[in-house]
């Protein structure tokens, strides 16, 4: 969708709720959010502390 003061373009994922980008033209609001729906999936690094992975490693 174009913004019809700025010309900017908005997207959204629908499926992705708060997954939103913009661009100047439309084809770089539709990489912003083809970026914007990778990072979303994108698994998040879990930092365990020492002592957590020492007792997983005896289990």
């Amino acid at each position: 969708m174009s913004d019809p003061e700025t010309g900017d373009w908005a997207l959204w994922c629908r499926e992705i709720a708060g997954c939103t980008s913009t661009g100047d033209t439309q084809e770089e609001a539709l990489e912003n959010i083809k970026e914007a729906i990778q990072l979303y999936l994108q698994p998040d690094l879990i930092k365990l502390a020492p002592s957590v992975m020492a007792i997983t490693a005896i289990q």
